[in-house]
């Protein structure tokens, strides 16, 4: 038994006893404690005390003192950049190690300075950061930091991403229900943000939700409506429009008196007029009378009332309405009507202009297959009602086929007045011609030269001679041999399938070729010609006379322009070495 006081003897590796004993063996260096700032005073102590006992005269001691001042200051600069290094260590473990900072949106800041967050589906009340209270981003939908404590430790950028909702309804000051009228659509409600209180949400307004979907953070105008209307309508005045006089006079009686004259048709208890149909052959104006009535009578109205009103042309094409979806093109019926409800309470003048109307109005059928225009046209007729108690809301429908359109969105206190826009004659085309022929477009110098150099008389005259090329009858310019029941024929001739937008056409045809040829020739002035307008016209309706592989006579009397009763049979005509010849009945 041993003295348990007594140390237990130190029991050495065999192994490393031999290991001492080797030739080859080197032990391990000792390694010194680093050196403290104790060490570092009291060794500058030592250094000072030997500093001052150096006998004087002695050059040697003075030198190896000199060194160990050296010696001791490369060692502290070398322990201070040491302490430094190992904070930087720390620091960076200290970072690297510490757990990870949550994401939360505010929802509320309260009033014992605590905020209600929004983590995910969770909502916390959690403590501020003291240093961050009077913080000016610290409002509703700001993305905050929060430690695993779960409080509030700092303020993050906004989120750029996020859901797009439509508004359906305003509840309140602060909140919004986010949804739409489709069946089976999941509605919410969504705090507005900080950026959205005090902002004016209309229903229908789109607007981008945060990630976790608890706050409305940007706001959009209606998407859609944006693309149904043109902010800014072209500067369109009457003067513009040519050969369409009587069509303009009738459109200005029937729609600017009652805006510019209300207190007289309230005399005579005479209502407005809300609907316009314009009808007729296509390229004859329509459209471009369906801009003017919106810049014209916003720029007259502005003159009555003494302050501006700005026009809202609300460009609607049929076929864009039309959807797949059952219920789809009813809600884009009601969603035009209400922007254009919107903009008129605004004060706007707004203009609703239908082209292609025939594609959507079509006449309901009585079968019992599912048609689109047995729910469009009741849609429609019950928005028309509906736009009879605003002032300044016209509603302009354009149609090539105006016999398709159902009879009850024609009927009087809807559409109340029907306008065709015919095909131009001769007077009429040299004001359409004059309009696309303007004093600004360079003519020819030697028709000029023939007119002592006046080239107001050179442009008359150049407009004359295209106008008696296109208006000549000879067997060139036959079109369509026309037999009516009473056993005569008729021929159609060039000018008999005139339009505004074929005129346009050969001034643009005309400027091609005047435009090659100052290319080829930039030494000398060039400008439009006699013989530019007569190769225009021939090659306009050389490639014009395409015509369609039906054999319905009524498709070619609309395109025409030709009264159908009396119609038996249509036959296009075209020539070859001066003959004509019938290319196939169509009938």
């Amino acid at each position: 038994r041993t003295n348990p006081n007594q140390s237990e003897p130190i029991r050495t590796n065999p192994n490393q006893s031999e290991r001492s004993q080797s030739p080859n063996f080197r032990p391990a260096p000792s390694v010194e404690p680093p050196m403290t700032p104790q060490d570092e005073t009291m060794a500058r102590k030592l250094l000072g005390r030997l500093t001052e006992s150096i006998p004087p005269g002695d050059a040697k001691l003075t030198m190896l003192v000199g060194e160990l001042g050296n010696e001791l200051t490369r060692i502290e600069a070398c322990e201070l950049a040491q302490e430094q290094q190992l904070a930087e260590f720390e620091a960076a473990y200290e970072k690297l190690t510490s757990p990870a900072n949550r994401i939360a949106v505010l929802l509320a800041k309260r009033d014992d300075d605590t905020a209600l967050l929004a983590l995910g589906e969770t909502e916390y009340v959690a403590q501020i950061d003291p240093s961050l209270l009077k913080s000016s981003d610290l409002v509703i939908g700001a993305r905050v930091m929060i430690n695993e404590g779960y409080a509030v430790v700092g303020i993050l950028p906004p989120h750029s991403g996020g859901g797009i909702g439509k508004v359906a309804d305003l509840l309140g000051e602060d909140r919004l229900k986010i949804g739409n009228d489709q069946p089976g659509s999941a509605t919410r409600i969504v705090w507005r943000g900080s950026d959205l209180l005090g902002v004016v949400v209309k229903k229908g307004d789109e607007v981008r939700i945060e990630p976790t979907g608890k706050v409305a953070v940007e706001l959009f105008g209606q998407q859609e409506a944006r693309d149904y209307f043109l902010e800014e309508v072209p500067q369109t005045p009457w003067s513009s429009i040519g050969g369409q006089d009587e069509a303009i006079k009738m459109i200005r009686e029937t729609i600017e008196l009652p805006l510019l004259h209300p207190e007289l048709f309230a005399k005579f208890e005479k209502k407005p007029i809300k609907g316009v149909l314009l009808y007729g052959p296509p390229g004859c104006g329509k459209t471009l009378i369906g801009k003017a009535i919106a810049y014209n009578l916003a720029k007259e109205y502005s003159e009555r009332l003494g302050r501006e009103v700005k026009e809202c042309f609300l460009n609607i094409s049929g076929p864009k309405i039309l959807n797949m979806w059952l219920g789809e093109s009813e809600r884009m019926v009601r969603e035009i009507f209400d922007t254009a409800r919107t903009k008129a309470k605004e004060g706007n003048l707004v203009v609703i202009f239908i082209d292609e109307a025939e594609s959507i109005l079509r006449t309901r059928s009585s079968g019992r297959y599912m048609n689109i225009s047995n729910t469009v046209v009741p849609q429609f007729c019950a928005e028309m009602d509906g736009v009879m108690g605003l002032e300044n809301v016209i509603v302009v429908l354009t149609s090539n086929r105006p016999d398709y359109i159902d009879p009850a969105i024609l009927r009087p206190e809807r559409i109340d007045r029907k306008i065709k826009i015919t095909r131009p004659d001769l007077t009429s085309a040299k004001s359409i011609l004059s309009i696309y022929l303007n004093e600004n477009l360079p003519i020819d110098p030697t028709l000029v030269k023939e007119f002592d150099n006046e080239p107001a008389c050179a442009r008359k005259e150049l407009i004359e001679s295209t106008m008696t090329y296109l208006f000549r009858k000879e067997k060139a310019t036959e079109f369509l041999k026309v037999s009516l029941r009473n056993g005569s024929n008729e021929t159609l001739y060039f000018k008999d399938l005139l339009s505004g937008a074929l005129l346009k056409s050969l001034v643009d045809r005309a400027k091609d070729t005047a435009i090659k040829r100052a290319i080829e020739s930039p030494a000398t002035d060039q400008g439009l010609s006699k013989e530019d307008m007569q190769a225009a016209i021939d090659a306009e309706f050389s490639e014009n006379e395409i015509f369609p592989k039906n054999d319905v006579v009524e498709d070619w009397l609309k395109l025409i322009d030709f009264d159908i009763e009396n119609v038996v049979n249509v036959r296009p005509v075209k020539t070859t070495k001066g003959e004509a010849f019938v290319r196939k009945n169509i009938l």
